[in-house]
């Protein structure tokens, strides 16, 4: 890959301009973002998604922060810092690179202690750059790792939205679909609609379709019986929290497709940076899940669609046991089971 597919979020230097993501695939709207503040309504909202692509926009954030509070002195500077560090964190529980990325921003705050602010914020907006330079390259990587297992005449199917918009450019499950595309690889893919926001319908499907690749949607319920009968030869997924177990949290269905392609013997792919890996958590059942607006359920585009009165669920995320699991591609390699081996010598590494 040359340039990325998707650039869903750009640094300006006095602002932030984001790709609205709520908007699409009807409209492209950019948003200009001009504190930390409106990065943490951005995220929370889910005008920018994506667990890579939260945790550079957090960064990109107290960087832009630091910007504001340049001339102030060095206590006042730190605070400010610090409160919209808080204020980010707060936004997702569940993706490990929010708190990834703001902690090595922290830490370049912590070691820079006294300094003169100017010469701080130059090293925090740089931190920010490097952690978006790092998406790109570890989603380069991961695309190449990927690519070499979807042969010609293959179907793939993916769950949620997993490519550019959710990270830097290149993506994390589609990368290895961008890589294998422009090898000249003949394959079809089939996007699960992504209940319910969407996100398969309206941003993988967006994405593939721009780059094209031939994309076909299904309702969410339908991926189980399209497995059962073998009209799915692969199946990649991104992660939001991989932890040392090889368990992982993704978009709400994810297990459920899981469990069908290990009945039906279709190889599951994890594709997850180790940004995205918590090496302090042993096991799914320690990852916490975000509960989101029932709203999202009931109502689309402003129109309710259940009966008043009804209430709702909206968990996020589902976690995935690791016996599900083929492999683990990171930009570090392809990791197979058992995962807490393979997993460890990563972080001894």
């Amino acid at each position: 890959m040359v340039e990325p597919p998707t650039k869903p979020i750009e640094w300006l230097g006095d602002g932030i301009r984001i790709l609205d993501q709520r908007e699409l695939p009807g409209r492209e709207t950019w948003l200009d973002l001009k504190n930390a503040e409106e990065m943490a309504w951005a995220i929370k909202c889910m005008a920018l998604r994506g667990a890579p692509l939260i945790g550079i926009a957090a960064a990109m954030g107290v960087a832009l922060e630091s910007r504001r509070w340049a001339a102030s002195p060095w206590d006042e500077f730190r605070r400010r810092l610090e409160e919209a560090a808080k204020t980010l964190a707060a936004t997702r529980p569940t993706a490990c690179n929010l708190f990834w990325a703001l902690e090595r921003m922290t830490k370049v705050l912590a070691a820079d202690a006294g300094a003169n602010p100017r010469d701080c914020s130059d090293l925090l907006v740089r931190e920010a750059q490097a952690i978006y330079d790092e998406d790109l390259e570890t989603g380069r990587r991961m695309g190449e790792i990927g690519a070499e297992l979807i042969k010609d005449g293959m179907t793939v199917l993916t769950h949620c939205n997993a490519g550019g918009l959710a990270t830097s450019g290149y993506g994390t499950a589609l990368a290895p679909m961008y890589v294998a595309h422009q090898r000249g690889i003949r394959f079809k893919v089939i996007a699960d609609e992504t209940r319910p926001l969407l996100q398969g319908a309206r941003l993988t499907a967006w994405e593939l379709a721009r780059a094209g690749i031939d994309t076909t949607v299904i309702c969410d319920s339908a991926a189980h019986s399209l497995l059962a009968r073998g009209g799915v030869n692969l199946v990649f997924v991104g992660s939001d929290r991989t932890t040392l177990s090889g368990d992982f949290a993704n978009k709400i269905g994810t297990y459920g497709v899981a469990l069908s392609a290990k009945a039906a013997g279709v190889p599951f792919y994890v594709v997850a940076p180790t940004s995205t890996i918590d090496f302090k958590l042993e096991k799914g059942a320690d990852i916490p899940i975000e509960e989101r607006d029932p709203s999202e359920v009931t109502v689309i585009h402003g129109k309710r669609i259940a009966p008043e009165g009804v209430g709702a669920l909206n968990p996020a995320f589902d976690v995935t046991p690791h016996e599900l699991v083929t492999g683990i591609i990171t930009e570090k390699g392809l990791l197979g089971p058992p995962f807490r081996a393979s997993l460890g010598r990563l972080w001894r590494r």
